[in-house]
């Protein structure tokens, strides 16, 4: 038998084999070290934190959920915790027993919508001699401009106390011009001011039903409206919308009024004593949410907000891509930027509770507006994907299948008749959860983008006969463009 001896060269493929395995050996090895000495801890770590930003969430879902249940159980409503008093005419005093309100609608190229909220507006039913309508038009473009100007022509020469304002500059976007809009003379003569978008078509007993809660209840500074979303058929973007709003005002707004009696004014359909506006330091530019700036500011005076959910003021939705990507960065850099300026001023207020402390910072800022956006892109997007890759990590069950569940459901109260629709909205909330997620952290920074303000594009939609049969499909026609109508 032939043997080999040491002195014998091995085939080269061999050499060549032994190599190949050894590098793949020894790469191996450096991927299972990286990842059980970084990627495992990591995504642990991970997967402990957002389980517990998802128990934060459940809790302030369920405990809103509870109260407005016994605010629904035991029938709290404005009128029992209020004094409220129908306005009547007096033979003696005449018009004067009506307090002056001065009703403000800024607009910015409003082409579509603008002859809406003037109309409206203009048709509310109030003496014509204790109302003032202020149209603060900032548009750019020259006709649309004309068009506004001609319109609020049209109306004083029906006998409307009507102002059409312009401004040279665009300085604070709708803070700006709502806060020059006060500084006219005949404002001064004004008890309340309320304001109203461009698309927003309040009905003619809007102040009858809203300004007597202000008139007897003097520590009431804000009475908010709800909103009503007449395009909320137009596409299945539009309906997961309006699930998302349903919820806010039916649940967030009600529960804020009815236990703290302060929620964040949601800067159209509501009504402002000028006093309180005036004392809490009036509008300010220094975010984009300026109504939500205001509202903190006025309940850190120690003034009440009141929400009215019987009242309903008919607007537009966004229905294109752009526009409602738009308003979420603006809806979600906004309020964490504002969260980031007056956690501090908030902390060290001595005119309110630590209860309300509390609950500001805590609920309303970090948990809602905070919270809610980064787990939704961290957990379901990143954190959950990644631990089917990684198997050494594990996430409980009823953290990937109960707290989402119960927290959907919940959400769903707000509209019933959107709820075969759960499932088409949990994947839109988690398509738009990066694009939130990066306003949110734009905020906290205050990195560029921050004070970004585009107006959001109203398409007049409002002014469009809709279809309320539910039957109807909710995508009718084979118009559909990505990116632009939904």
């Amino acid at each position: 038998m032939e043997t080999l001896s040491l002195e014998t060269p091995l085939p080269v493929t061999a050499l060549q084999g032994t190599a190949a395995d050894t590098s793949f050996q020894v790469i191996r090895l450096i991927c299972e070290a990286i990842k059980s000495v970084i990627v495992v801890p990591l995504l642990r770590g991970a997967v402990y934190i957002c389980l517990t930003m998802s128990l934060m969430l459940l809790i302030e879902r369920v405990y809103m959920g509870i109260v407005i249940g016994l605010v629904k159980l035991f029938k709290r409503k404005p009128e029992k915790r209020y004094k409220w008093e129908p306005m009547e005419d007096d033979l003696e005093l005449g018009n004067s027993v009506y307090p002056m309100v001065l009703v403000q609608i800024p607009m910015y190229n409003e082409k579509e919508v603008y002859q809406l909220s003037i109309g409206a507006a203009c048709d509310l039913s109030w003496p014509s001699d204790r109302i003032i309508i202020q149209v603060l038009d900032d548009s750019t473009d020259p006709t649309v401009k004309g068009l506004v100007e001609k319109e609020c022509e049209r109306w004083a020469s029906k006998g409307i106390t009507i102002k059409y304002e312009i401004r040279d500059n665009r300085n604070g976007y709708k803070a700006g011009a709502l806060k020059e809009g006060l500084k006219r003379s005949y404002v001064k003569l004004c008890d309340y001011v309320v304001i109203f978008d461009a698309d927003f078509q309040p009905e003619p007993d809007f102040l009858r039903r809203t300004v007597p809660f202000l008139i007897h209840n003097p520590k009431i500074a804000l009475v908010q409206a709800r909103w009503k979303f007449v395009n909320a058929n137009e596409c299945l973007m539009t309906r997961m919308q309006e699930m998302s709003l349903d919820y806010h005002f039916t649940v967030e707004q009600e529960v804020g009024s009815s236990t703290y009696a302060f929620f964040g004014f949601n800067g159209t359909a509501g009504v402002w004593r000028i006093a309180a506006l005036n004392e809490a330091g009036g509008w300010k530019d220094r975010t984009t949410v300026e109504d939500m700036d205001l509202a903190v500011r006025a309940s850190l005076k120690g003034w009440k907000f009141l929400y009215l959910g019987n009242i309903q003021v008919k607007n537009e939705l966004p229905s294109t891509l752009k526009a409602f990507r738009y308003q979420q960065h603006r809806w979600s850099c906004g309020p964490a930027n504002l969260f980031r300026k007056m956690v501090v001023e908030i902390i060290t207020n001595n005119r309110v509770t630590t209860w309300k402390k509390v609950h500001v910072i805590y609920s309303f800022f970090f948990v809602r507006k905070v919270v809610a956006h980064i787990n939704t892109f961290i957990f379901y997007c990143l954190v959950l994907p990644a631990t089917v890759l990684v198997q050494d990590v594990e996430v409980p069950k009823w953290g990937y299948v109960y707290i989402p569940a119960i927290i959907t459901l919940l959400n769903s109260v707000g509209t019933p008749r959107s709820f075969h629709l759960l499932v088409y909205w949990i994947l839109f909330e988690n398509v738009m959860a990066m694009h939130r997620t990066k306003g949110t952290i734009i905020g906290l920074l205050e990195a560029s983008r921050v004070n970004e303000w585009i107006v959001t594009e109203k398409l007049g939609d409002a002014s469009k006969p809709k279809s309320t049969d539910l039957r109807t499909p909710l995508i009718a026609t084979p118009r559909l463009r990505i990116g632009e109508r939904c």
